[in-house]
């Protein structure tokens, strides 16, 4: 199934989309270039014999200490019985004026704007284009996103102890 998807990627927007296949785990991951990956989203979703109709699960991977983070789309075709699981990865400072930035895919798959809403909130990952980014989970003045591994947790909540 692996080799089919990326013969099909390579021939309809070229090898520059995959930047590689990990095939060490359960289900082997095909790494995209970020810059391809909603031409990919569109392909998978369309393309007769693929029809990849179901985003099932976004999530966003903290590699700390690197700099650097990963952003994971877990994909169904109903019709098929098949699944495929592609991934992103984003080089960034950490800082929080200068969030990790993916395209959204909210286009392709509505049930990517819950989902990455929960990214944004938890992981701090901003999804370009998405349509209402904004908090899912905590309050809109939460500080930090508590899902990256260099989060600390605040002692307050306006006022509130936190423990």
């Amino acid at each position: 199934m692996i080799t089919r998807v990326t013969d099909l990627i390579i021939k309809n927007i070229g090898e520059q989309a995959i930047v590689r296949i990990e095939e060490e785990h359960l289900q082997p991951i095909l790494v995209i270039h970020i810059d391809n990956l909603v031409e990919t989203a569109f392909l998978l979703r369309d393309m007769e014999g693929y029809y990849f109709d179901f985003l099932s699960n976004i999530s966003a991977v903290d590699y700390h200490p690197e700099q650097r983070f990963g952003v994971v789309y877990h994909l169904a075709s109903i019709p098929y019985q098949t699944q495929l699981t592609l991934k992103v990865e984003i080089e960034n400072d950490r800082r929080f004026d200068n969030l990790p930035e993916v395209p959204s895919v909210a286009t392709v798959w509505r049930t990517a704007d819950w989902h990455e809403r929960e990214a944004f909130d938890l992981m701090g990952v901003f999804f370009t284009g998405h349509p209402d980014l904004r908090r899912i989970l905590l309050p809109d003045d939460w500080q930090g996103y508590p899902l990256r591994k260099d989060y600390e947790d605040a002692e307050t909540y306006h006022g509130i102890a936190i423990k």
